[in-house]
């Protein structure tokens, strides 16, 4: 039967979503994306998609396709509100410590640091509850918290011959669907930094994305001509 540009769309519409989740290398992305546009029936199409899962079905089909879904971070905050803590706090004298990659943060959180230091990354982590307090308190230390730009944020902490403060790497606007978490404490000739930075992989999601996006105003120009 033949395909109709509908069709081919809603094809093309699943390959973006695959890529955007890494489903898909971009080299095979590209191939199957253009494949897609020159295909003339279905036969040339379902192979295209056939190896791909579609949102709420196991394989996808050329069925009509379900509104775009938001990827990347900002698309996970459900998920990862609610898990069961794997940590509620953090020690380090003359040391340091560590909280990184896929961890819980439990809703009240402590982290002491004296003469050593501590980094507190919630990029990947989960959260036991949707509001979460995080105590830092440093004496001759540091303690270094990074935080992903959509994460809801609030800094009030104190630095006594110190600092406690807020710097920005990646800017971002801050998902109303992500978790709250207020960071307080104290410095004490020392400091407390909390940083918005966004992780390796979510930037080469986003750079695979604008990829994306290139191909197709590059295709909308070629049609056009």
């Amino acid at each position: 039967m033949r395909a109709s540009d509908t069709e081919r769309e809603r094809v093309a519409e699943t390959l973006r979503e695959a890529v955007a989740e890494g489903r898909l290398e971009m080299e095979e992305f590209e191939h199957r994306l253009e494949s897609a546009y020159k295909a003339r029936t279905h036969g040339e199409l379902e192979p295209l998609v056939r190896d791909l899962p579609a949102p709420g079905t196991e394989v996808a089909s050329l069925s009509p396709a379900p509104a775009r879904r938001a990827t990347g971070s900002a698309a996970r905050w459900a998920d990862r509100v609610g898990k069961p803590a794997t940590s509620n706090g953090a020690f380090a004298i003359w040391g340091g410590f560590g909280r990184r990659g896929n961890w819980t943060v439990g809703r009240k959180f402590t982290a002491f640091a004296m003469w050593g230091g501590g980094e507190i990354d919630l990029r990947e982590a989960g959260f036991e509850d949707r509001e979460v307090v995080i105590r830092c308190i440093t004496i001759m230390g540091g303690i270094h918290v990074v935080v992903p730009p959509e994460l809801n944020v609030d800094v009030r902490g104190l630095g006594i011959m110190g600092g406690f403060g807020e710097r920005s790497k990646d800017d971002g606007d801050p998902s109303p669907d992500a978790p709250r978490v207020r960071i307080t404490g104290f410095a004490l000739m020392g400091g407390v930094g909390v940083e918005r930075k966004r992780s390796k992989a979510e930037k080469q999601r986003l750079k695979e994305a604008e990829r994306v996006r290139e191909l197709d105003r590059q295709r909308g120009r070629l049609e056009k001509d």
